[in-house]
């Protein structure tokens, strides 16, 4: 029943702290709310599920420390085979809920257009969206669309900047700047010094090859310079972008290897220790897909992907698989209020995480929309737990600045809908002047 039922992935916020941000909490959608609203439609916008680190032990990561990396079961930057389980899981999951609420039956073969699976053509994203789509649709035989060569970065989630001017430059560096830096690119990697400590000593740089032989023995905190440059990613160069690659590894390695102490190279960490860790990875994408101006620009091709799906007539679910930076580039854009999530140590895009938008009917005859972070907490990541309606996923209700939920926490979807076509617009005015050399996304599908 309904009413009995733990259900996530539609919890609305009731409480909210005294500082004005918005708790987090495992609520469910109530009977009364069901007799008023219908969920239609589910967009998903996921991030790809656990992988090996994209360097192998033999590059810079193998130099930076003493200590022997795990022993993946994937080749670098793959999913691997723990990454495969839980996003079958979480499928599961999905496939429980939308029964749960109407939108689909068990085992259904759905109709041609009512679903849509596109992921970027790289071997963690499309095996993603397959063990997704095999936990969810387990006798559809659902065929993953992505349209490039396996390895190559598709442009629609490839979070580059595809127009770019010297003003524009200026303006969006000033902006990084002042937003994580207090006004200089000095100030980011200061602000880091205290986890950067921390990833010192669990790596042992001071014993590391990289250390003996006079190159790194620790990360500089004032040489952070980033590069914004036409058809690429925003880049970067100095101390958080080793210490992003060298905590990344660190935080992958605690998903996948069961004895905690040999995660953390014989240090014995508590949950806080692991977020110090895992903030470096978070402060790395904030700076360099967050601010307003880098936002618009690198999330502008997935904007337009995610309104189309919400006009598509017929289509019951979407499923876009791509990176952390889609998911941060996107929500920057949307002008996603600030938040912190419970139960993980990557307290912004964790691994694996869904931004799910729900749309839903009401019985007033109006369109209205949910937006959700939605996520394998570290304890069902590492223990591979089952996640069903009575144990499922964590789920955090986002906020949209400037735009005000009714009291059961949805938003009008011409709301929603409206802010996805002004941050469109917003790009297209950088373009204004600006010569551009864009990347045709269109190609044959390849499976």
């Amino acid at each position: 029943m309904k009413q009995n039922r733990q259900w996530i992935l539609t919890a609305i916020l009731t409480l909210w702290c005294s500082s004005a941000t918005e708790s987090w909490a495992q609520l469910q959608r109530t009977e009364d709310f069901h007799s008023r609203y219908t969920l239609t439609e589910a967009v998903v916008l996921s991030r790809h599920n656990i992988r090996s680190p994209l360097s192998g032990p033999e590059s810079a990561l193998g130099r930076i420390t003493p200590h022997e990396w795990f022993d993946w079961s994937s080749a670098p930057s793959e999913l691997s085979l723990r990454g495969g389980v839980l996003e079958t899981m979480m499928g599961q999951y999905f496939r429980k809920w939308l029964v749960d609420e109407g939108l689909m039956k068990e085992n259904e073969t759905p109709a041609e257009g009512t679903i849509r699976f596109y992921a970027n053509s790289m071997q963690r994203t499309i095996a993603t969206a397959q063990y997704f789509s095999s936990g969810m649709l387990p006798v559809a035989n659902i065929t993953i669309e992505h349209h490039y060569d396996v390895g190559t970065m598709d442009p629609v989630f490839t979070p580059q900047l595809t127009t770019v001017s010297d003003d524009y430059r200026e303006r969006a560096l000033q902006q990084i700047a002042e937003l994580f830096g207090n006004g200089e690119m000095a100030g980011i990697g200061q602000k880091m010094s205290v986890s950067y400590s921390l990833l010192e000593q669990v790596l042992d740089i001071s014993r590391s090859m990289a250390c003996q032989q006079g190159d790194t023995c620790n990360f500089k905190t004032d040489d952070t310079v980033v590069k914004l440059e036409l058809n690429k990613e925003p880049g970067m160069t100095g101390g958080l972008k080793l210490a992003c690659s060298a905590a990344d590894a660190l935080v992958l390695q605690y998903y996948e290897e069961p004895d905690k102490q040999k995660a953390a190279f014989g240090e014995n960490l508590n949950e806080e220790d692991w977020k110090k860790l895992a903030s470096i990875l978070s402060r790395y994408g904030e700076v360099l897909f967050t601010a307003p101006l880098i936002a618009v620009n690198a999330a502008h091709p997935l904007l337009q992907e995610m309104l189309t799906e919400l006009q598509t007539e017929g289509r019951h679910f979407t499923f876009l698989c791509g990176h952390d930076s889609n998911i941060a580039s996107v929500l920057a854009a949307l002008g996603v209020s600030d938040y912190e999530l419970k139960g993980t140590i990557e307290q912004k895009t964790p691994i694996g995480c869904k931004l799910v938008v729900e749309k839903w009917l009401g019985t007033d005859g109006k369109e209205y929309a949910a937006l959700n972070l939605c996520y394998q907490s570290v304890d069902q990541l590492r223990q591979l737990q089952l996640l069903t309606l009575e144990n499922p996923p964590a789920v955090y209700s986002l906020r949209l600045e400037g735009l005000t939920a009714n009291d059961d926490g949805l938003y009008l979807l011409s709301d929603l809908k409206k802010r996805l076509q002004e941050r469109i617009d917003e790009y297209n005015s950088l373009t204004t002047g600006i010569t551009t050399t864009r990347q045709e996304v269109a190609s044959p599908i390849k499976t």
